[in-house]
């Protein structure tokens, strides 16, 4: 069933991007756009080696270009604004404001795609953006205020980028072409700046930024067949497991420890993720009887 397999996809697509963090964090004082380039760089060469292999061909589905484009347009503000978050806030904290990107695809979906959204929907939205406040903290004694934000940014750009990808996958686009062109797109967009405010790298941080690249190519193949597979509203909830690794991730590492604001904040969002979990199957449940009567 494709619910089910959209599901394990976006399981595995949640660790590898754990894993990207962490790689993030650990490449040191060099500038988010420097870390996205190498990240992305790698995810391309990914992508085109499966599209040789597999004989996809370059030119896209026909009226498809322009919705590549604002998938890769949003996907590089997302990463980029995630990148900053990562470096400057609690690992798990950078990641939560990251995963409001399934909310952000339901508003998205209602604009562009036109989907219905339902009061519940409209609720578990709206609370989750509250909750979404407890980890920014908006406040003038909050020195982390602006990383927060930008964070929160980075996901609005991934939850448009990733309403772009389900209508791609509507569209019959094959998932290969979506990674390579959005890889390709944000490497061409970040390599003016790389070129001029490049900061030298040890062989160490260049193999850690290549670790990042691979865990990103692993989670962005896996997250684009995931929403291929099934919608946002469906399978979203198990994007939050990443929460779960990063937490883990970074007390093991980093011995880092959000506050409770932070943690209110987490239970807040995963709480609507779970209501909207059960409403979607309960929805379901209707229908099928319906169909079968």
């Amino acid at each position: 069933m494709k619910q089910y397999k959209g599901i394990i996809y976006i399981i595995i697509s949640a660790f590898c991007f754990a894993l990207m963090n962490v790689f993030v964090r650990l490449s040191g004082e060099l500038p988010s756009v420097q870390k996205s380039f190498f990240r992305n760089f790698v995810a391309f060469l990914f992508a085109a080696a499966i599209m040789i292999r597999r004989q996809i061909p370059v030119r896209c589905r026909a009226g498809n270009f322009r919705f590549l484009l604002l998938r890769s347009v949003f996907g590089t503000l997302g990463i980029l604004c995630n990148f900053y978050a990562v470096d400057h806030l609690v690992l798990a904290d950078a990641s939560m404001l990251n995963k409001m990107s399934p909310f952000f695809a339901i508003v998205f979906s209602y604009i562009i795609l036109k989907e219905k959204v339902t009061p519940m929907q409209a609720l578990a939205v709206a609370g989750a953006f509250i909750g979404s406040l407890f980890i920014i903290k908006p406040t003038l004694l909050n020195m982390d205020l602006i990383p927060s934000l930008i964070g929160l940014l980075g996901g609005i750009g991934a939850g448009a980028a990733y309403t772009m990808v389900r209508l791609l996958g509507e569209r019959g686009e094959e998932g290969p072409r979506i990674v390579c062109v959005f890889s390709g797109f944000s490497c061409l967009v970040t390599l003016p700046f790389l070129i001029f405010d490049y900061h030298p790298m040890t062989w160490q941080q260049l193999g850690i930024l290549l670790l990042a690249g691979g865990s990103a190519a692993g989670g962005q193949f896996s997250i684009t067949a995931a929403y291929c597979y099934a919608p946002a509203k469906e399978i979203s909830i198990y994007d939050y497991s990443q929460i779960i690794f990063s937490a883990v991730l970074g007390f093991v590492i980093f011995g880092q420890l959000p506050d409770m604001l932070s943690w209110l904040g987490y239970v807040m969002i995963c709480g609507m993720a779970v209501m909207m979990f059960f409403y979607n199957r309960r929805g379901y449940r209707k229908v099928a009887e319906t169909h079968t009567r």
